[in-house]
C-alpha cells in the first residue's frame, strides 16, 4: 500500500479493526443464507505526509450506485444545511446571478434551500436512487462521480460556481489527487470551496473508532486536507468548528492567487502540533481506546442479558456496523434495531444481520433498554425518544463512553453532542 496523497510506502498501523463487509451493504430475507464478502478494515498513517488512510478495497461505484442512505432522515442535518446556506448567502453575498455546486448532494437536503433562495444551483450525486428523489424535490441534480473530466464537462455546460460545496464526501473518494482537481476545475477564479469533514482531532483523542469504514478512505487533519487541496492550487483561508458527526471542521477554500490564511487556521495548526498530531507517536492512542469501549459496552450488554433484560437498537448507520462488526455484537445481544428510513426496513445489518424494523416496534415493545447506534445525533435522539421512560425505558449511548441519558436534564444531550475539540483552545467541550 503506497499513501494515496503523497505516494510514500511507509505506513504505520494505527488501528486494525478486522475485515468487516461494506457497512451499507444490507442483506435482504433471501440473502441471510448467502456468504457475505469480507474487506481489512485497517487504518495506517503515512509517516511523510501524515494523512490517515485505509486501503482502497471497494469501489466508490460499488457503494454509491445505489445507496441507503438519505440526508433528510435526519432533522438536525436538516437544519445544519439550512443554517449554513442562509450563511454563505450573507458571508459570500451569493445571488439570483451566483452558481452554486453541490458534490455528493444527496437527496437535496442542502440545495433546496438555494433553491427556495433563488440562487441557481446544481447537485452532483452519484447515487441513482437519492439523485432521482433530489430531483422530484426540486433540485437540479446531475447523476455523476466528480473527476476533473467529469467537472470540466459540467463547467463547460452550466459555468463556473461562485461556491462549490463538498460536505462529508473528501473522505469518501480513493482518487484524492483526481477529485481536488475536479473541485478546482468546477471553481470560478475568484471562487469559494466549502468543506466538511470530519477531523481526526476528534476520532483519536476522543476514541471516535467508529467512524472508520470502507466508505472513508482517509481521515483529516488541517494539515494534511491543506496538503491534498494543494495538489490542485487551493488554499485554506479559513476553519469553523462544527458539532456534527462527533465534531468536524468546515474548510474555506480558495484559488491561491486570491487566499490568504485567517488566523484560524493558524491556531488549529497551533492545537493539532500541541495535540502531537504532526508526529506519528500522537496517533497511536486510538487502539487502547478502542478497546476499552469494546469491553465495556460487551460487559454491559452481557450484564443485560443476564439479568433478563430486553436490548434494541436505534438506528443502521454506517458507524453503527463498524461497531457491531468489531466488537461482536449479533442478534442474542441486540435483538434487532430501528431506523426512520423505510429503505432499510425489513433488511439486516452486514455482518452482524440484525433485522432493521420502523422505528414504531420500540413503541410496540417497549424494550428494557435502546442502545443509539449514531451517538453524534444525540440531542435530536434524547429528544425524539424521551417518552420510553414512561415505561422504566433506558436510552444508552456507546460513545465517546458508555453512558445512559440522564432524564432528569434533557438538556444535557446537547451538550453529549458537542463533545469534541474546540479550535480556537483545544480543549474538549464538555
Amino acid at each position: 500500500m503506497r499513501c494515496r496523497l503523497c505516494g510514500c510506502d511507509r505506513l504505520v498501523s494505527v488501528l486494525d479493526l478486522g475485515a468487516t463487509p461494506p457497512c451499507e451493504k444490507f442483506l435482504g430475507p433471501d440473502e441471510l443464507d448467502s456468504p457475505e464478502p469480507t474487506y481489512p478494515l485497517h487504518l495506517r498513517l503515512c509517516e511523510e505526509c501524515l494523512l490517515l488512510q485505509i486501503p482502497a478495497l471497494i469501489t466508490p461505484e460499488e457503494t454509491f450506485t445505489e445507496y441507503a442512505y438519505f440526508s433528510s432522515y435526519s432533522d438536525s442535518w436538516v437544519r445544519h444545511a439550512k443554517t449554513f446556506v442562509a450563511q454563505a448567502i450573507e458571508r459570500l453575498s451569493l445571488d439570483s446571478d451566483s452558481f452554486v455546486v453541490e458534490v455528493a448532494s444527496n437527496d437535496g437536503y442542502l440545495l433546496r434551500h438555494a433553491v427556495a433562495a433563488g440562487i441557481p444551483c446544481l447537485g452532483i450525486e452519484p447515487s441513482v436512487n437519492v439523485g432521482a428523489a433530489a430531483r422530484a424535490a426540486g433540485v437540479p441534480t446531475e447523476t455523476a462521480f466528480l473527476t476533473e473530466e467529469s467537472a470540466r464537462r459540467i463547467r463547460a455546460e452550466h459555468g463556473p460556481a461562485n461556491l462549490v460545496v463538498a460536505n462529508n464526501v473528501y473522505a469518501h473518494v480513493p482518487d484524492l489527487l483526481d477529485f481536488t482537481a475536479g473541485l478546482r476545475a468546477l471553481l470560478a477564479e475568484d471562487g469559494w470551496v466549502s468543506i466538511e469533514v470530519h477531523h481526526a482531532l476528534n476520532l483519536l483523542r476522543l476514541g471516535q473508532f467508529d467512524t472508520i469504514y470502507h466508505e472513508h478512505f482517509q481521515y483529516y487533519t488541517l494539515a494534511s486536507a491543506e496538503q491534498a487541496l494543494a495538489t490542485a492550487d487551493l488554499r485554506v483561508v479559513d476553519v469553523e468548528s462544527l458539532t456534527t458527526h462527533g465534531g468536524s471542521i468546515r474548510l474555506w477554500a480558495r484559488p491561491s492567487a486570491v487566499a490568504e490564511p485567517g488566523e484560524r487556521v493558524d491556531r488549529l495548526r497551533e492545537i493539532e502540533d500541541e495535540a502531537g498530531l504532526h508526529s506519528a507517536s500522537g496517533y497511536l492512542d486510538l487502539r487502547p481506546r478502542a478497546e476499552q469501549v469494546r469491553r465495556e459496552l460487551l460487559r454491559f450488554l452481557l450484564d443485560c442479558r443476564d439479568a433478563g433484560r430486553r436490548v434494541v437498537g436505534y438506528g443502521a448507520p454506517g458507524k453503527g456496523n463498524t461497531l457491531l462488526n468489531y466488537c461482536g455484537i449479533r442478534p442474542d445481544l441486540l435483538e434487532y434495531t430501528v431506523d426512520r428510513n423505510p429503505y432499510k426496513h425489513g433488511k439486516f445489518t452486514p455482518g452482524t444481520r440484525i433485522a432493521i424494523h420502523p422505528v414504531e416496534r420500540i413503541d410496540e415493545d417497549r424494550p428494557d433498554v435502546v442502545l443509539v447506534l449514531p451517538w453524534n445525533l444525540e440531542a435530536e435522539i434524547t429528544a425524539q425518544l424521551g417518552h420510553i421512560r414512561e415505561w422504566g425505558g433506558e436510552l444508552v449511548y456507546p460513545l465517546p463512553t458508555l453512558h445512559h441519558a440522564e432524564w432528569a436534564d434533557l438538556d444535557r444531550a446537547e451538550s453529549v453532542a458537542r463533545a469534541s475539540i474546540d479550535i480556537t483552545t483545544g480543549r474538549r467541550t464538555r
